[in-house]
């Protein structure tokens, strides 16, 4: 069972769901998150990791866009 997550509480590398806001990163006027600099450095720089392939239609997804959900494992899904 998936729950809806805030964009704010992902970190968009690894894709796992945080109690606390990660940092931000904007990217022509989109922002990712990831949970340390390190991820916010490569979101800036890799075009590729900030998509994600919607499990349910199989399309690529802007993460910064997405709907997210996180399951009980702290998992992160991105939905259009």
């Amino acid at each position: 069972e998936l729950k809806r997550v805030e964009t704010k509480s992902v970190c968009m590398i690894n894709n796992f769901v945080y109690p606390k806001e990660q940092i931000p990163t904007v990217v022509d006027g989109r922002t990712y998150y990831g949970c340390c600099e390190m991820c916010a450095s490569r979101l800036s720089s890799d075009a590729a990791v900030r998509n994600a392939i919607d499990p349910v239609s199989g399309k690529e997804v802007d993460k910064a866009l997405a709907v997210i959900g996180g399951d009980s494992q702290g998992r992160a899904y991105y939905f259009e």
